[in-house]
């Protein structure tokens, strides 16, 4: 699970994985299965998130010496970086907060973040921030909806299936109202 959260916070190929739902789930579980407290597993999730964020901020400062000369194709193109800047420009620090609840969208900031040279100090100030509120109330949830709900465990697979749909929404709705702009 840790290895999961790390890959997903800041390396290109861990858009793919289920954050969100993970962290409700490892919240449900923390005191049964798991046999961890929330409190200590919010803060070995934070630390993981952490540093895979940091991770990705500076592959992201070496990855745009690497693109700056080199030919557009399907997965770059000079645009997406202009994009970014004006996605951290108009949405400022939020964009770390907000960012961390939207799959696919946690992955590629922190490298995003990199490449367009954020502040480091900034950047990993509002990140962590992020990353607090994010881990902290998805973990939460999850542990209290298994106090709640004691039986909850046993509707894990729908439960996913739920998490997965409801965080996809605003993924999906932001692409179709930004699409032209990546084209």
């Amino acid at each position: 699970m840790l290895t999961i959260i790390y890959i997903e916070n800041g390396l290109f190929f861990g858009f793919l994985l289920p954050g969100d739902s993970l962290l409700f789930i490892a919240g449900l579980l923390c005191e049964s299965s798991l046999q961890l407290s929330v409190w200590t597993l919010i803060a070995l999730l934070i630390i993981v998130a952490f540093l895979g964020s940091a991770t990705g901020y500076y592959s992201g400062r070496l990855a745009k010496n690497y693109f700056k000369n080199r030919k557009e194709n399907f997965f770059y193109k000079k645009k997406y970086m202009e994009v970014a800047q004006v996605f951290f420009d108009r949405h400022g620090m939020k964009a770390f907060i907000l960012g961390r609840f939207l799959p696919v969208i946690r992955t590629f900031i922190p490298i995003l973040a990199g490449m367009i040279d954020m502040d480091a100090k900034k950047f990993m100030f509002f990140n962590f921030l992020g990353l607090i509120i994010w881990i902290g109330s998805l973990v939460l949830l999850g542990h209290w909806m298994g106090n709640v709900f004691p039986n909850l465990i046993d509707y894990i697979e729908l439960v996913v299936i739920g998490l997965v749909v409801v965080t996809a929404i605003p993924v999906v709705l932001t692409w179709t109202k930004n699409r032209n702009l990546l084209v």
